[in-house]
């Protein structure tokens, strides 16, 4: 078994385990919101502002890898939106229909960034620099169940580097886990998104911006079965609104379209 399907089956392991912790955890009259790990900052400032619109609503926010989240729901964990940080983990969750096809919505979009420890003297002119004898350890999701790691495998196929920088790779569970790998200096270089570098300015440095193959887009839904619809068709509109919108700025996320 590769280590990337170690990985996976881990992370399905854990996702299970998630399952059953929401199951007790998640009460009658929260909201469920299950969301990419890269939108944590955002959505726990977003879900305030909403709470304070709609005094009678409490949100569990749930975040993870989005591949993982949509493992949850498909074993019934308790979800009432879902919030994926690209379009193949929302199309597995139609696939697998935990969502309610018509609510799916674009929201936001981000970039890819390759970050370098902040004392790191490496000053890449491009991906092929990360082929470099000096260069040991990358970081990066894992491509079979992160969206950030689908992002960064086209990207360095794209360069022609995949074979010889994925031979370095420390793999992440999630992006934010491949952040705290760079911000510890445990790898010389990672891939995140921007949004996520601007977390930890202190500890991290942007080295290069990354074209992708395809736009980083985050689509959200509704999941199929919710005991909450009016809420999370509320909390999908004001994601949408000007007023989400404006929250999801702060953190860096550009508009969708």
């Amino acid at each position: 078994m590769t280590l990337s399907r170690r990985l996976l089956k881990s992370a399905l392991c854990v996702a299970s385990a998630l399952s059953v912790a929401l199951s007790v955890n998640a009460r009658a009259d929260e909201l469920v919101v299950s969301a990419a790990a890269s939108l944590t900052n955002a959505f726990k400032a977003a879900s305030e502002v909403f709470e304070q619109q709609h005094p009678g609503t409490k949100v569990l926010l749930n975040f993870g890898a989005s591949d993982v989240l949509m493992q949850q729901i498909v074993k019934g964990a308790p979800a009432d939106v879902f919030a994926s940080a690209d379009q193949k983990a929302m199309d597995k969750a139609a696939a697998e229909k935990v969502i309610v096809p018509a609510s799916r919505r674009d929201f936001a979009a981000n970039s890819l960034v390759l970050i370098v420890p902040a004392d790191s003297h490496f000053a890449p002119a491009g991906l092929s620099d990360l082929t470099s004898a000096n260069v040991k350890r990358v970081a990066f999701g894992d491509p079979a169940s992160v969206p950030v790691g689908r992002y960064t495998q086209g990207a360095l196929q794209a360069a022609g580097v995949w074979d010889a920088v994925s031979a370095k790779a420390v793999l992440a569970s999630n992006v934010r886990q491949s952040l705290d790998y760079v911000a510890r200096g445990e790898v010389d270089a990672g891939f995140v998104f921007s949004t996520d570098a601007a977390v930890m300015p202190d500890k991290v440095k942007v080295a290069l911006n990354v074209p992708t193959q395809t736009p980083i887009t985050y689509p959200i839904a509704q999941v199929e079965g919710s005991r909450h619809a009016a809420d999370a068709q509320a909390f999908m509109n004001f994601v949408l609104s000007p007023a989400g919108q404006a929250v999801l700025a702060n953190y860096g996320f550009k508009p969708a379209h």
